[in-house]
């Protein structure tokens, strides 16, 4: 009994060193700089597990920018950045190019967006095809305030336009009129200042300079995304040039740890558990 008792004695502190551990011990002995860019909707959670990493260790730098989904590949592909965060599945030809290996890391939602003032909430996926075509151009074709309808779209190979693309828009031809911009932040910039403006922003992204409109009944929201009720929804990556090792494996595997789900999550994102 006595050899049970210290047996499991053992155990538990075993357990209790592992599940305690500090997530930020890997960084320890290390030093250097990982370069990472892509995708803008990491940026808040790449900035801030960067901030905790460099606090811990002043001889690590970490620095962080966007550029959109398609740059992420490339900088990644190229190596000229340590990892390249997209918004969406690598191709097939880029995995086959530059030898990619993905790390989904959180789900998130893309949200159709309006000026709060807007008194359209509501749209119905038939509708969002009719504004982003340019056949419905005035608001007042959908129970707005009479106005023409300002169209903002994010650039080629952002992984966010791509998810609006398959989920909403589907093959047609976008509207020529159609405006720009080049990240979540400008895109809620562009719509906050504009009362006419729509566009469309990761769901995290949302807060009271713009108004979320639901899409056929469905509310965009973290909740509802992680509950499969929001259909509009995206896996957000970080990839890297084969197997990572070193520092952007430690780096990648803060991201995974309980202190890089809670960033995940006051982010505005669900965690996604690292696949074993």
């Amino acid at each position: 009994m006595k050899a049970i008792k210290a047996l499991l004695c053992v155990l538990f502190l075993f357990i209790a060193s592992v599940s305690f551990a500090d997530p930020l011990e890997p960084f320890k002995n290390l030093e250097g700089t990982i370069d990472i860019a892509g995708g803008t909707a990491h940026i808040p959670v790449m900035t801030q597990a960067a901030k905790d990493i460099m606090t811990f260790n002043p001889k690590i730098r970490i620095t962080v920018a966007g550029g959109g989904s398609g740059v992420g590949v490339k900088q990644v592909g190229e190596g000229l950045a340590a990892i390249g965060n997209t918004g969406r599945p690598l191709k097939e030809s880029e995995i086959e190019k530059y030898g990619l290996k993905s790390w989904p890391f959180a789900i998130d939602g893309v949200a159709l967006a309006v000026h709060p003032d807007n008194p359209v909430k509501a749209l119905t996926t038939e509708q969002v095809r009719d504004i982003y075509s340019g056949k419905v151009r005035n608001w007042k074709e959908l129970g707005g305030i009479d106005g023409t309808i300002d169209l903002y779209g994010r650039e080629d190979g952002s992984g966010t336009r791509e998810t609006f693309t398959d989920k909403l828009f589907g093959k047609g031809e976008l509207s020529p009129e159609v405006n720009t911009v080049n990240s979540n932040g400008a895109m809620k910039t562009a719509i906050a200042q504009d009362k006419r403006a729509i566009g469309y922003v990761g769901i995290g992204h949302l807060d009271s300079s713009i108004s979320g409109v639901a899409i056929d009944g469905h509310v965009p929201s973290q909740a509802n995304a992680a509950s499969g009720e929001y259909p509009v929804v995206r896996n957000l990556y970080m990839n890297t040039k084969g197997e990572p090792t070193g520092l952007t494996a430690a780096f990648i595997g803060y991201i995974y740890s309980e202190p890089g789900a809670k960033i995940i999550e006051k982010s505005g994102y669900i965690p996604i558990p690292r696949a074993e």
